[in-house]
């Protein structure tokens, strides 16, 4: 008998599933922040949700509190001062594993139709979130809405979505019946239970702590896990909204709320908690030093890490030269270039390019780069809304390092503006670098933030298989390429399928690089070291529930 919760949202899950089969355009929320989607109150209901949280404690009721903690730094420069609870991370883990035993009983229709349920109502909290997403990470006010909220929501979705399947094709019995000739047949009855592996942890990143939370989160809570949500202790506020939301939303349906928790911890904290013989998934977006900490000492679990990789484009030819360099312009800008996704290194021929308005040189590209990148931002309402704010000081500190020259010869310095609305928040425009791919020690390791390089190489052939080793030996999230050539295009395709890395070609209009898709993109392949896992495949929730059969003789 299926659950009601599933009945509810039974057309959401079939419109996920019919879209992660089909990888067309389709999304259960609305991107936009529209009053007929979310009511005609909601823009302000959701502002005063967030601003009644600043200077609070946002008590959740876990079990092991010691005490509080907080200091969250908005790149706004608003005061937050909210203090969360600290507890035992043995406590949650106990309090998770007690709480599964229930999860289990309601089966894969109940644990899919209450986490549709969540999904609902982190939905219809969209603008609250949206609040605490850009005053924790420093995210435009539209970025923070989107990615924060909707298209954080359809990520979970869709792994709700891959959890649902999975499950489902296992048939919860069965009748054996082996015939056996002249002798009567054997015929046994056989009962399969989905039982999850253990206690998920999930440890968040500091620039989107919902639209890389939710991945993991919803992947391990629908396949009967337990889950302790980790956040960066700069963006404690989204995640507690979150928690707060799914510890209601079960209990409302008779879960045990302990099945999900929040954990505020310093780093030798959270390194025992992850360590735990308990933890049996962790799900971490960050640096490499930790990423590869996890994988290295985490041995009692799978660990699904997305970490730092060098992102690049090959430039070998166009025939929309100043589309291509607005769809840059804007690509290096978003959110300042705070973003897993944002390209680094561009690489263009030493002999320059063929376009549409004649030959290029190498310099004659880098300078017009430029333009359009000053340019783009030389409204400040639009550059304000597109960089938002630096999330972080060491960020500044490299583009302060980057404008200095010592990586390579400054083509664009960064520059700081003002923001009206938030005289605090240190915003900061993108800065080009130039450099020859002999320079490798500038632009082969990830520098975070707004900082590019503009490589030159010795043609399009070397600028393939350097873009290829890149992938393979630092990692990378996207790829791009512009070519007028299917010969180069054909090259480039094969050299990332060798390296394993998603590859955009001649982006010229309203879809950038570092933009990904709930349902359609594969956000990482699994295949190179940027990322062991993809958002989303088979392959990230199969591994969080076990089958436990059980048999006898009838």
């Amino acid at each position: 008998m299926s659950h009601p919760l599933l009945d509810k949202h039974r057309a959401t899950l079939d419109g996920a599933l019919n879209a992660i089969a089909t990888r067309a355009y389709w999304s259960a929320y609305n991107e936009m922040p529209s009053p007929k989607t979310y009511g005609e109150t909601a823009a302000e209901d959701g502002k005063k949700a967030f601003e009644a949280h600043l200077g609070k404690q946002f008590d959740l009721g876990q079990p092991g509190a010691t005490g509080w903690a907080g200091g969250e730094q908005s790149p706004y420069g608003i005061d937050l001062n909210v203090q969360y609870p600290v507890c035992n991370y043995e406590t949650l883990i106990a309090a998770g594993q007690q709480a599964m035993g229930g999860w289990q009983k309601v089966g894969a229709d109940g644990r899919t139709g209450i986490c549709l349920e969540i999904l609902a109502r982190l939905n219809q909290q969209s603008f609250e979130l949206a609040h605490a997403v850009m005053m924790t990470t420093g995210q435009g006010w539209m970025m923070a809405f989107q990615a924060g909220s909707p298209h954080a929501q359809d990520r979970g979705l869709e792994a709700v979505a891959y959890a649902y399947r999975e499950q489902s094709f296992v048939p919860a019995e069965t009748t054996w019946d082996k015939p056996q000739g002249k002798n009567p047949p054997l015929v046994m009855k056989k009962h399969f239970e989905i039982v999850g592996h253990g206690v998920g942890v999930v440890v968040g990143c500091g620039t989107f702590p919902t639209w890389n939370t939710y991945p993991g989160l919803f992947a391990a809570l629908s396949t009967g896990n337990a889950v302790i949500v980790k956040p960066h202790s700069n963006a404690i506020l989204p995640a507690a909204i979150t928690v707060r939301t799914i510890r209601a939303v079960l209990a409302e349906n008779g879960i045990d709320p302990n099945l999900v928790t929040l954990c505020v911890a310093d780093r030798a904290a959270t390194q025992k908690l992850v360590t735990h013989k308990a933890v049996k998934s962790i799900d971490f977006t960050g640096g490499n030093v930790f990423g590869q900490w996890l994988i290295d000492n985490c041995r009692q679990a799978r660990v699904y890490a997305e970490l730092a990789g060098v992102n690049n484009i090959v430039i070998d030819s166009t025939d929309a030269y100043k589309p291509m360099l607005r769809n840059l312009a804007f690509t290096l800008s978003l959110y300042s270039g705070q973003m897993c996704t944002t390209s680094q290194a561009i690489f263009v021929p030493a002999g320059g390019i063929d376009t549409e308005d004649g030959h290029k040189s190498y310099d004659d590209v880098c300078a017009d780069l430029a333009r359009a990148v000053s340019g783009f931002l030389s409204k400040p309402e639009v550059a304000l809304a597109v960089l938002g704010a630096m999330q972080s000081a060491d960020t500044i500190k490299r583009i302060d390092m980057a404008d200095s020259g010592t990586l390579g010869k400054v083509v664009l310095a960064s520059t700081k503006l003002d923001n009206p609305e938030f005289p605090k928040a240190a915003v900061r425009t993108p800065v080009l670098l130039a450099c020859d791919a002999a320079d490798e020690h500038a632009y082969m390791e990830e520098r975070f933030g707004p900082i590019s390089f503009i490589v030159k190489v010795a043609d399009t052939a070397a600028a393939i298989a350097l873009s290829e080793r890149i992938v393979s030996t630092h990692g990378a999230l996207t790829a791009g390429i512009y070519s007028t050539k299917p010969e180069v295009i054909g090259a480039m395709t094969a050299a990332t399928m060798r390296a394993k890395v998603a590859l955009s070609i001649n982006l010229t209009s309203g879809v950038f690089v570092n933009q990904s898709a709930a349902y359609s993109d594969y956000h990482g392949t699994g295949g190179n070291p940027a990322a062991n896992a993809s958002y989303a495949d088979a392959a990230f929730v199969a591994n969080r529930f076990v089958v436990v059969q059980r048999r006898y003789h009838i």
